[in-house]
């Protein structure tokens, strides 16, 4: 990195911190803190909403799945515009005509106490978590391909957000995400053009997407009943619906979002906005991830993305094994260069379905001696040192930027990843802080207290789940992709949650005692379920919602037939 790199790096944080802590410094009351004072327009609640789901892991994951799998995750997004739909009809209403401060608040006007404790704890677990994890993400792949500190660069992340979260609360956090948005959309815009344009000359964009075609990357739609594909059509519409109705309709770092809306219409225009955009952003940024691969068609690789990995393995008894394995992988390189430019050139040709098929299968073959030869490094990778992280899908876009970007870019990249970041853990902390103060110590505290102690209870333990978030993060390890695992974590609790949430809305014979029971029951269910792979992932928001309804319909019915028997 060079000093104009730094310079806009530094600039465009420091910016939004201080802009974030000096715009909205000084909340007087609980409502101003938490909610913002309620008058946010439904544009800054689409940002806002937006800029929370889409956290560093989005940039720096996302490109990674595209360019190792292809299009097909955007399939994870269709039940959103769904979601969003049930959520403005159903959830919206009913929070803003209880007037609540947090989504579980209304658990114990239709349940009780414990029911409402219950949720909350299960949110505090799962976004407590994840937090760590928004954190985590982009400190490590920063250290791995810059050289710097992994725990410092989890403090420096988590210091930046907790200092403008702290000071102003939910407005602070509304204000800089649409500084944050802002910053990630020009950044990612500019990405996608460079990539094009350090294509081959005679290689345009439609014959881009044709290559990458070629090598199955522009396979967006799996219609299949495979249990065994995570991303398909109906896992996506339905799982992900159940998923999105969880995250957006209960997960408080979503719901005080667009509880600090002015109107009920507000909110909605809001999440509709939301809808419409999200499927289209993840699609664009994925499609960032075909032309990243299509650019490597073209231009040397590394044999593994991630620089740790390479540097163990070189400084090994392994070296010279794995150099052999360079070399290889070097010479596929240059035949995969030819034969995409051959397929290139047969585009243009007509009446050239022969040579076309041709080129197709000769892509395929080196497509599948490639694979075979990155995972024969990935085994000599464990072999010297088996605690390093073989698998480099986070680690591709980051390479790319480092690697290949003009000076300037570079910076306003790392930008986009770091502001990513800031975004959604500010949103994540913000909410943490509002259930603990709101659902446990105000509800549980007999004593009462001014409105201004709650303030400042607030933000105290938004720095203290800072902290916890920061030292999360510096015992954290890297999963198989980091978007895959907070999407996991999501669905071990969020089909449970759902459930509780639908059962109050929908089904009043349902009482509190059945609901607690059937919800601990549940969450032990589905956390087995998913240590024993029963399922893909998605599919447990959907089981343990329908669990926790089933079990809780039934133990109401059995209570009732104890009473008629008595």
């Amino acid at each position: 990195m060079q000093w104009l790199d730094w310079f806009v790096l530094i600039g465009t944080l420091g910016f939004i911190v201080l802009y974030g802590a000096w715009k909205t410094k000084g909340s007087k009351n609980v409502t101003d803190y938490i909610k913002g004072g309620s008058e946010a327009k439904w544009w800054t609640i689409g940002l806002s909403v937006m800029a929370t789901q889409a956290s560093a892991i989005t940039f720096l994951s996302t490109p990674g799945q595209a360019f190792h799998s292809g299009m097909g995750f955007v399939q994870f997004y269709f039940g959103l515009p769904i979601a969003m739909v049930v959520i403005c009809l159903v959830f919206i209403p009913i929070y803003h005509r209880l007037n609540v401060f947090t989504a579980y608040e209304y658990l114990e006007t239709r349940f009780d106490l414990k029911t409402r404790s219950l949720a909350a704890i299960l949110f505090l677990i799962q976004r407590g978590l994840a937090a760590g994890i928004t954190i985590f993400a982009p400190a490590i792949i920063l250290s791995a391909v810059l050289g710097w500190d992994l725990n410092t660069l989890n403090i420096i992340i988590g210091v930046l957000v907790i200092i403008y979260t702290v000071t102003g609360g939910t407005k602070a956090v509304s204000v800089t995400q649409k500084q944050q948005m802002a910053v990630i959309f020009s950044g990612m815009f500019v990405a996608f053009y460079l990539i094009v344009s350090y294509l081959p000359a005679d290689i345009t964009f439609s014959k881009a997407l044709k290559i990458a075609g070629a090598s199955g990357k522009m396979e967006v739609l799996d219609f299949s009943f495979n249990l065994e594909n995570r991303y398909t059509f109906w896992s996506g519409i339905i799982g992900g619906s159940f998923l999105a109705l969880s995250y957006f309709g209960t997960d408080q770092s979503q719901v005080q979002r667009y509880l600090s809306g002015k109107s009920v219409k507000e909110m909605q225009w809001g999440l509709i906005f939301n809808g419409l955009l999200k499927v289209p952003m993840q699609f664009f940024i994925l499609l960032v991830g075909v032309m990243v691969f299509v650019f490597y068609q073209f231009n040397a690789s590394p044999l593994n993305f991630n620089p740790a990995a390479d540097n163990v393995v070189k400084n090994s008894i392994y070296s010279e094994e794995y150099k052999e394995l360079e070399n290889k992988h070097l010479e596929i390189e240059n035949l995969k260069s030819v034969a995409n430019l051959n397929y290139g050139i047969a585009l243009d040709a007509e009446n050239n379905k022969i040579q076309l098929e041709k080129s197709v299968e000769e892509i395929k073959t080196l497509n599948a001696l490639e694979f075979e030869n990155r995972e024969q490094a990935k085994e000599i990778i464990k072999k010297a040192d088996a605690l390093v992280e073989t698998n480099d899908k986070d680690y591709v876009f980051i390479h790319f930027i480092l690697n290949t970007l003009p000076r300037g870019l570079i910076g306003l990249l790392l930008a986009v990843i770091l502001s990513a970041a800031m975004s959604s853990t500010a949103s994540e902390l913000n909410a943490l802080a509002s259930t603990t103060v709101i659902d446990l110590y105000k509800r549980n505290n007999k004593v009462i207290k001014t409105d201004q102690h709650y303030v400042s209870a607030s933000k105290w333990f938004t720095l203290l789940w800072g902290i916890l978030a920061i030292s999360f993060a510096c015992f954290a390890s890297l999963f198989d992709n980091l978007i895959q695992l907070v999407n996991i974590i999501g669905s071990i609790f969020y089909g449970n949650i759902l459930g509780i949430f639908l059962l109050a809305f929908f089904i009043k014979k349902v009482k509190s005692n059945a609901v607690f029971l059937a919800a601990l029951v549940t969450q032990i269910v589905v956390i087995v379920g998913y240590f024993y792979d029963w399922m893909p992932y998605l599919w447990l928001n959907l089981f343990g919602c329908f669990t926790v309804m089933t079990i809780a319909i039934m133990l109401q019915g059995f209570s009732k037939k104890e009473i008629k028997t008595v």
